[in-house]
């Protein structure tokens, strides 16, 4: 699945494009004490090139990369509804 999403951060507009794969790796990637790398990595992989220079502005901020990653993953994440049998 891949999945086209525009992101407006302190007015600049970045653009990216998700794959399965992207998820897939970063999710990989994730350790208990490692969570700041493997968000960095995962935005830049994913931005389009046009956006690439507005995002290094904004990744080393403290916590931002962390919450860009969040909001796009929020994004990328279709709905689904899970109920538990008992």
């Amino acid at each position: 699945m891949e999945k086209k999403i525009s992101l407006t951060v302190n007015d600049k507009p970045l653009n990216f494009t998700v794959t399965l794969a992207d998820y897939n790796k970063y999710i990989n990637e994730l350790t208990p004490i490692n969570k700041v790398t493997p968000a960095r990595n995962f935005l830049m992989r994913t931005v389009d090139a046009d956006s690439k220079d507005a995002l290094r502005d904004l990744v080393d901020l403290p916590g931002v990369g962390v919450q860009l990653a969040m909001t796009l993953l929020d994004e990328y994440m279709p709905e689904v509804s899970i109920t538990v049998g008992k």
